[in-house]
């Protein structure tokens, strides 16, 4: 089945004060040129062709539905309406906008919810500038698992992987099993369960949306050589290893503790599909490291697909015509690949 035919994608409008309306607008316009499958965003289209006008971007902007947004998006950019209009001043941002931004990402779920959008692409938010509006999750990501279990009930609680294409035979994907907390935290957080019950989501997830048969998992030490046999730390022995021995028992390939520093070299990533580390920065480092503009944020354990480009909201180069694509443009096209059936 072409994309034609398939349900197009639901792009959120992420912070209206940073880059998402500029990224979205380029996305569009490389629509051919990088084979994107169709997409609508969720915003204010006043907002959108304000962006566009003042960066020069010859984007037509037309309101439409997501039913209509397959046959709207060869000739223009489908905008569904929120029905709430934002004020985004480029860099500045505004509490005031958090409903809408907030608005986006539910209605986006409630389209893939109602198979009028087959998949949903976020664009960066401000976790700070909702705070101030009284949003009530850490992140994103936990927010769209509330979401999920709004509308589906129970499930896997969502996993944060970062995938990126290093080179036409070659991806690269991280988890970071402990994410947005203290480095000190990070070893108290790190139980059997938890990585038991991540190992089970990523291989899941990685047959089934993925198609690979068997993922393989490799998993990093949280100490400088993974502990060195126990010398720097015993968190391999009494942690890691036990989780990793209670994964394979369950049929799943997994492997380690490896040490973090010899993990992510040429010859060390042609052993794995995926590298599961203890703390946020050993996953992140080295794939902003290989691949800086072209990662793809990816929820795993969701009962839709969910991908973000693998950066912020860059309010600090909002509305100067700089923000580079690249990371949304391969979140477009990895939903579209996951999504296609």
């Amino acid at each position: 089945m072409s994309d034609r035919q398939l349900p197009p994608l639901a792009l959120t409008q992420g912070d209206p004060s940073g880059i998402g309306a500029e990224l979205a607008l380029k996305a569009w316009l490389l629509r051919d040129a990088r084979g994107l499958p169709p997409f609508f965003a969720l915003a204010d289209p006043a907002h959108l062709s304000r962006a566009g006008k003042a960066l020069s971007l010859a984007v037509p902007i037309e309101t439409t539905t997501p039913l209509q947004a397959n046959e709207v998006f060869a000739r223009a950019l489908p905008v569904v309406p929120l029905g709430v209009e934002v004020s985004a001043a480029p860099g500045k941002p505004n509490p005031a906008d958090a409903r809408a931004t907030i608005l986006s990402i539910e209605r986006a779920v409630e389209c893939v919810v109602d198979d009028a959008a087959r998949a949903l692409v976020t664009s960066p938010i401000a976790k700070s500038v909702l705070y101030e509006a009284g949003f009530p999750h850490p992140g994103h990501t936990e927010f769209l698992g509330e979401l999920a279990r709004r509308h589906y009930g129970g499930g896997p609680r969502p996993v944060m992987m970062l995938w990126a294409q290093l080179s036409e035979n070659e991806s690269l994907a991280v988890v970071p099993v402990t994410i947005h907390v203290a480095l000190t935290e990070a070893p108290h957080l790190l139980t059997r369960d938890l990585l038991i019950e991540t190992g089970e989501i990523v291989a899941r997830d990685l047959s089934a949306r993925f198609h690979i048969a068997r993922p393989r998992l490799a998993f990093a030490g949280l100490n400088p050589h993974a502990g060195e046999g126990g010398a720097m730390g015993r968190e391999e022995i009494d942690v890691i290893a036990p989780a990793i021995a209670a994964l394979r028992a369950r049929g799943i390939d997994a492997s380690g503790p490896h040490p973090a520093d010899t993990l992510f070299h040429a010859a060390a990533r042609a052993n794995y599909d995926v590298a599961l580390c203890p703390t946020h920065d050993q996953a992140l480092i080295p794939i902003k490291t290989l691949a800086f503009d072209r990662g793809v944020n990816v929820t795993l354990g969701l009962p839709f697909v969910r991908t973000s480009p693998d950066h912020g909201t860059a309010f600090e180069i909002a509305g100067k015509g700089v923000a580079d694509p690249s990371s949304l443009i391969e979140a477009i096209r990895l939903a579209g690949r996951l999504s296609e059936g």
